[in-house]
């Protein structure tokens, strides 16, 4: 059958939390865009809603209980450097309850709040289009 994002075009879902005008990025350690900051996510289960989707990557990754989550848009990412290639909804929450953790020390090293001025180098391809899709009034 094959691997999504490495076989065939991979869906998935990326969810941009904000708290006090800062996002929450994580560093990735595995492909793609390995050592790069990032927002939460992963890929889309077959018969699941990707609104749930980016819900449940999001408090897998985080340990956060997500709330309301509001699409933002789309995002392609083809990263000839790692043979990748996925579509991916992008959604965002400022409802959630707890602290951000490092629950899955496998695939993620760091985390942290950032302010538009402030974002740390180097971004993911998935990052900037979310960045991109936020209404700056927000994000400062």
């Amino acid at each position: 059958m094959g691997l999504p994002g490495i076989d065939f075009p991979g869906l998935g879902v990326g969810l941009v939390i904000l708290r006090d005008r800062k996002i929450l990025l994580y560093r990735r350690m595995r492909a793609p865009e390995a050592g790069h900051w990032s927002i939460v996510g992963g890929k889309v289960d077959h018969m699941e809603p990707a609104s749930q989707a980016a819900r449940r990557e999001a408090e897998e990754e985080t340990g956060l209980s997500i709330g309301r989550v509001d699409l933002l848009g789309p995002a392609e990412v083809l990263t000839e450097a790692d043979g990748h290639h996925w579509i991916s909804l992008l959604y965002i929450a400022s409802e959630f309850e707890g602290e951000p953790q490092l629950t899955e020390p496998d695939k993620l090293s760091a985390f942290g709040w950032f302010s538009r001025a402030d974002l740390p180098q180097p971004l993911s391809a998935f990052a900037e289009a979310a960045i991109a899709h936020l209404d700056m009034s927000i994000f400062e």
